[in-house]
């Protein structure tokens, strides 16, 4: 079985490639075959994070193991990743740039005979230069007004620390 895979790159223009892939490639092959069809290298650090259809971040899936306690999903099959129920997935490339890109499974086929995977099948759009600017939404709230209701000579706080 192949999986197509369609992988938006969040930008405001068009950008966005479909792959064909085997189900039983590992996560770091994705990665890699991501990374190389929008003419990245791939040696950056990345990760994949579950999603749902409305594109909300879950659990990170690395595809390194950072030794804090996380496990590296690099080896782990597509058909352990991917189901009926779950066929989204946010990848993150470039924890510098945060590069980011919505993936998802449009459907699952035969493979070609004679065609090796992973197989680029379309792409349209061109990769800005760099990475657009995240914006993240927080409380609402100013957070340099959190630290306006500090002492900045009050050390009180670091007794209990003592």
């Amino acid at each position: 079985m192949i999986l197509r895979i369609r992988i938006i790159l969040d930008v405001e223009s068009d950008v966005f490639r479909d792959l064909e892939i085997d189900h039983k490639a590992s996560l770091e092959e994705l990665h890699l075959a991501i990374a190389q069809s929008f003419g990245f290298a791939g040696n950056e650090m990345a990760s994949f994070y579950r999603s749902n259809s409305q594109w909300e971040q879950g659990e990170e899936l690395p595809i390194i193991d950072m030794g804090i306690g996380d496990t590296s999903h690099e080896n782990t099959p597509l058909d352990a990743i991917f189901s009926e129920q779950n066929h989204h997935l946010i990848y993150v490339y470039d924890f510098l740039a945060l590069w980011t890109f919505f993936v998802e499974v449009m459907e699952v086929a035969e493979p070609a005979p004679g065609m090796s995977y992973p197989h680029l099948v379309f792409a349209t759009g061109e990769v800005p230069e760099e990475a657009p600017e995240k914006t993240f939404e927080g409380t609402g709230q100013n957070p340099q007004d959190d630290f306006e209701d500090l002492d900045q000579n009050d050390d009180s706080h670091l007794d209990s620390y003592y």
